[in-house]
């Protein structure tokens, strides 16, 4: 546990990770977040440094989180150096382990770079939500080069209740964006079905009983059915986000030639939440669509 970990990205999974491994004994040294306050905020409870820079990150770090929103502020933190703040200034014999979801091609190309200043990189996409990352108990499957794998997977066991080393640069992208498009299938399947109940007036919760007991079910059941039920939309994963997951496998699907109807009408589903202002609410609002009387909402 000699390691310093820095942390960039210090939204509701960031922070979590963060204050995780400062529980179990790592030294958190550095925090950076575009929004300055979260990151401030933050370095007070750690007793650590809120960083100017990005590349003050990594002076103060040997192993870097980065937990970002999506394609263009993972290329921005990894800019070149001479044009830009950028993590990969003095950054030779750092490691960095990227956890967000992010197009596959974009940590192709974050390794390479990493390369090139003499340091590595490891993605390490997540399964699960806030609460398992601040209880350490989050599914992690990771890609790049099996020896920087093998360097952080100290870090990464005190994060995760399991771990998969998937393969090569991207490849446990590719998997992330699988995970997230069949779940947020299920989430609006799941939808629709406790809509169409309650549209019968049906118990929800003996719907959502059977639905546990038979072929209906799924995980989403379990974390979404009551919320639905109860219109409580707190955020875990939002459905801005579940409409870029699914974004990103539709991509995927176009380089292979595949066609994927289920998941090009669950993004609409989700793109219509965020046209309509809700793209902030949990994925399990996407209820709002289905349940008769809930929102109206422009066609």
């Amino acid at each position: 546990m000699t390691e310093k970990i820095g942390f960039v990205g210090v939204g509701r999974m960031g922070a979590n990770m963060a204050k995780r491994l400062k529980d179990v004994g790592f030294s958190v040294t550095a925090v950076y977040d575009a929004r300055s306050e979260s990151a401030k905020s933050l370095a007070q409870e750690l007793g650590c440094e809120a960083c100017p820079t990005l590349a003050r990150v990594t002076e103060l770090s040997d192993i870097i989180f980065t937990v970002v929103t999506d394609d263009n502020a993972m290329r921005k933190i990894f800019a070149l150096p001479k044009k830009a703040d950028s993590l990969l200034a003095n950054a030779k014999g750092k490691v960095f382990v990227n956890c967000a979801t992010i197009s596959p091609k974009v940590h192709v190309e974050t390794e390479k770079l990493a390369r090139k200043a003499g340091a590595e990189s490891l993605e390490a996409c997540m399964a699960s939500s806030i609460t398992q990352a601040r209880e350490g108990t989050l599914y992690l499957m990771c890609g790049g080069e099996q020896a920087t794998f093998e360097r952080v997977k100290p870090v990464l066991e005190k994060l995760s209740a399991s771990m998969r080393y998937i393969g090569k640069a991207g490849q446990a992208a590719v998997v992330k964006a699988l995970v997230n498009m069949v779940m947020n299938i299920n989430t609006a399947a799941l939808a629709e079905g406790l809509g169409l109940g309650q549209a019968y007036k049906l118990d929800l919760g003996m719907l959502r009983e059977v639905f546990s007991q038979t072929g209906a079910n799924s995980r989403v059941l379990q974390t979404d059915g009551e919320d639905m039920q109860n219109r409580e939309h707190s955020c875990f994963f939002s459905s801005a986000h579940a409409a870029k997951d699914s974004g990103i496998a539709l991509s995927l699907a176009k380089e292979k030639g595949l066609n994927l109807p289920l998941a090009v009408a669950t993004k609409k589903q989700y793109d219509r939440m965020i046209k309509e202002g809700l793209g902030e609410l949990d994925k399990s609002g996407i209820a709002e669509l289905t349940f008769k009387g809930r929102r109206r909402l422009r066609n």
